[in-house]
Order: C-alpha cells, then sequence, then structure tokens
C-alpha cells in the first residue's frame, strides 16, 4: 500500500473514501503517523453500546457533508446547529465485487426514530426532513438512514464547509466541465462554460448550488455533486498529487483535520482497511446513484422514496448488483473475473427431490450458464418437502454456495455438511424459495470511470 503508482483509471466515487486511500499510500511514514492520527476527531454512531453488523456480506458506510455554521470563516450564511448538506450510503459488496454510493436528497421526508443524547442533545422523532437529524449528532442522522432503508450501517464519516474547502485547496484546486455558465449570487458562484481549474471555495459552491441548476430544487444540483466529487477523486490520485510531498502532507493533514468518525474508523490502521477494499474495486463497478424519489403527498416541495428505492436498498441489503434502468454491465474487468471464478471454484451436484421432471436438470442448465461447475445430477430416493443448500466446511465451497444461491435467485442460505463440494436438493417447495425478479430501476446515475464532462 506505500506504493506511489496509481493508474490514471482508479478513480474512486466520494472524496471521503479518497481521504482513506490517500492516507493508505503514506502509512509508512511513521513520522506523519502520529501527526495525522491527532487530527482525526470521533462522536458516537449510536445512542447505546451494540455490537457492530457484519461486514463480511458487504460494508456499509454514511457519508455526511455538514451544514454547521459554527466554523472559524463567515461567509456560509445564517443559521444554527447542523444539517446534512449531503448524504450518501455508499455499500462496499462482499469480496469488492462493486461499490453502489446512493445519494439520499436532503429535501426527504421520513418519519426518524427518536434518538437519545449523545452530546447534542435528544429528538423525540417524528415526520422531519431527514437532512435535520445531524442536528441532534451523526447518531441520529445513523438511525435515520438505517430506518428509511432498513441497511444496518457499519460507519459514518463527517466533513464540514470548511474542512472541504481546505481539502480542494491542499490540492491546488480541482479540475471541472461545465457545459454552459454557472452563475448562483446567493452561493456566490460564477464560473464560465468549459473546462476550468476550480479553487475550494467554487468547488463548494458548485456542488452546493441550486438556484444555477435546473428547477433550483435540491435534487437538480446532485448531478453536480458526483462531478465535483469525481474531481477531487481524480486530482488526489494524480501523479501531479502524489509525486509532490508538500502538496500530498498538506492534502492528508487537510483531510484527518476535517474527518469526525465513528470510533470504529478512529485510527489510521481502520482508515487503510477501508482504502484496501475501496482499492480492489475496478472503476467501471463504481456506480453513483440518486435514491428513486417522488413529491410527498403532505408537501410537494418535499420528496418520499418511490417504489424503486426499495428495491435499491433491497439489492444492498442483500448484497445484490442494482439493476439499473438503461445501462448495460458492460465487461467485467480481470480481478472481477478473477473473483467470480474463485466464488465457483467447487464442484455442485443438483438433486431433485420434488418429483418435478428434469427439474435438477433445468437447474443445473442455469448453474452452468452462470459459469458454476456442475459434477452432476440425480434424483432422491425420496420426495423432500424443503429445498436445501448444502456444503463443506471450507472457504471454496462456502463461498460457492453463497454464489450460487445469489446467482440462482434462491432464498437460501448454506448448510455446512460433511461433504464434498456443494449440493442442491430441490424440494417440493423449490418455488416458493425462488425470489422474485428485480425490475429494473429508474434514477439518475454516474459511473466512476465516466469523464468530468459526460
Amino acid at each position: 500500500m506505500t506504493e506511489l503508482r496509481i493508474r490514471p483509471h482508479r478513480r474512486r466515487i466520494t472524496l471521503l473514501l479518497v481521504f482513506a486511500l490517500v492516507i493508505a499510500l503514506v502509512v509508512a511514514a511513521s513520522g506523519l503517523w502520529f501527526k495525522l492520527q491527532g487530527n482525526i476527531s470521533t462522536a458516537s454512531m449510536r445512542s447505546s453500546e451494540s455490537a457492530a453488523p457484519d461486514s463480511s456480506h458487504g460494508l456499509n458506510l454514511l457519508l455526511l457533508g455538514s451544514d454547521t455554521r459554527d466554523l472559524e470563516a463567515s461567509g456560509f450564511g445564517k443559521g444554527s446547529g447542523a444539517r446534512s448538506d449531503s448524504m450518501v450510503l455508499v455499500h462496499v459488496a462482499a469480496g469488492n465485487k462493486r461499490i453502489d454510493a446512493v445519494q439520499i436528497p436532503r429535501d426527504t421526508l421520513v418519519d426518524m426514530p427518536a434518538c437519545d443524547d449523545t452530546g447534542h442533545g435528544s429528538f423525540s422523532g417524528g415526520v422531519a426532513m431527514i437532512n435535520s437529524a445531524l442536528n441532534y449528532g451523526p447518531a441520529c442522522s445513523v438511525a435515520a438512514v438505517e430506518s428509511l432503508t432498513g441497511v444496518q450501517l457499519n460507519h459514518f464519516i463527517e466533513i464540514n464547509f470548511e474542512g472541504f474547502i481546505s481539502i480542494v485547496d491542499a490540492l491546488g484546486g480541482v479540475d471541472v466541465c461545465l457545459p454552459q455558465p454557472m452563475k448562483d449570487p446567493k452561493a456566490k458562484l460564477d464560473l464560465p462554460a468549459g473546462d476550468q481549474k476550480v479553487n475550494g471555495t467554487d468547488a463548494l459552491a458548485l456542488a452546493r448550488t441550486r438556484h444555477a441548476v435546473g428547477d433550483g430544487s435540491d435534487i437538480a444540483r446532485l448531478g453536480h455533486q458526483q462531478m465535483v466529487m469525481s474531481a477531487i477523486v481524480q486530482q488526489a490520485t494524480s501523479r501531479e498529487t502524489l509525486a509532490r510531498p508538500d502538496r500530498l502532507y498538506s492534502f492528508l493533514d487537510a483531510a484527518t483535520s476535517s474527518l469526525t468518525v465513528d470510533p470504529g474508523l478512529s485510527s489510521l490502521s481502520d482508515l487503510t482497511a477501508l482504502a484496501a477494499r475501496a482499492q480492489a474495486v475496478p472503476s467501471d463497478d463504481i456506480t453513483f446513484m440518486t435514491m428513486p424519489w417522488s413529491p410527498a403527498p403532505q408537501n410537494r416541495n418535499r420528496v418520499v422514496p418511490s417504489a424503486d428505492a426499495e428495491s435499491l436498498f433491497a439489492s444492498l441489503r442483500e448484497d445484490s448488483p442494482v439493476a439499473l434502468a438503461g445501462t448495460k454491465s458492460g465487461k467485467k474487468s480481470d480481478a472481477d473475473a478473477a473473483s467470480e471464478i474463485n466464488d465457483r471454484a467447487a464442484a455442485v451436484h443438483i438433486t431433485n427431490a420434488a418429483r418435478v421432471a428434469n427439474l435438477a436438470g433445468d437447474y443445473a442448465k442455469k448453474a452452468s450458464e452462470q459459469g458454476f461447475t456442475v459434477s452432476g445430477v440425480g434424483n432422491a430416493a425420496s420426495v423432500q418437502g424443503a429445498t436445501t443448500l448444502l456444503a463443506a466446511d471450507t472457504d471454496q465451497a462456502q463461498q460457492t454456495a453463497v454464489a450460487l444461491a445469489k446467482d440462482l435467485n434462491l432464498d437460501l442460505k448454506p448448510e455446512t455438511a460433511a461433504i464434498d463440494g456443494v449440493q442442491l436438493h430441490l424440494g417440493q417447495d423449490y418455488q416458493s424459495v425462488e425470489k422474485p425478479e428485480k425490475s429494473p430501476v429508474k434514477t439518475t446515475n454516474r459511473k466512476a470511470s465516466q469523464s468530468l464532462c459526460g
């Protein structure tokens, strides 16, 4: 992780994941370690101590951009407390096969759960805009997002306006591409069309502007937030930054000084582990997307999750790919293909215990088409009511069984048994364990590998 050769196409989707990635590149420099470690601030993730959710089947991270005005610098407007000016739910899939980053509109109405006091005051719960949860601390934002999505979060990272500006300035600015001039006096934004380098103040204004884009709503600006994040990622991982020790150190110092994280991410070692997962994901498999929404019935100026949003959140909970309308999967990377081969390395035997003609053969064909090695099919000696999935007590067999259930769309978890490889026994309930096919999710989205002008 100390090697400084970064391929241009290895781009990350969010500013906060990039912090971890670049920090990981210099952790061997022990002189910097203690200085940077001392910069990091922490806050409680939950009001009560509890075991962190298991991350072996995917890690879920909440990124919070705070709009607090309680800052040293002026010029951010008036206001009390803090709200999440941006909120991104990031899912890093098991095996680091993909990263899905879902932007949750700040104007989303949600029935927020009550929050105990973790140092920011308590909240009794009730319907409110989701961005207001941060006023009671990150733990309240975590609870609100978990309630909205059903996704259990492992970590959070928060950054404020000043931190954002200092990070961009430490990078020497970032390149952006605007299809048309953008002017918004309220956001202090005045930029021409075309390719240009912007400083931290302009980058923040571009990410925050409402009145220079679309209908002036929060939804309209999310696309520009995606572009700004991609620009910061590209600059942070470029040779222009990594080859200059002064700029690299300035960036790392600004980044770590700007973060507030949960205790589980409070050390450079923790951030390095997160960076390793993010770095392993091919840029073609990193996707920004906006939470599908519809106007709130009680207030047309607010939004609520649509039916497509529930489908999207279900995919994150199940650690399965999000099927996006109007997109193609594209060519798999060598690393992804190698990972899939490993997931399918154990032999699979399929048995028909339901007395349905050709049932085992039909499933064997589906499994073979997905790249599994089917060692044989057969009919069970007696009828079996329940469909079961058995796997040997080896990592290879367990991984193959999990991949088989996912790719055949079966709601099954492997049971460890004294067998060789994997065995799928199809019982009379085989249809009830087949999950319904999901319709493609319609929402704006952007791949990390996409051009800034795209």
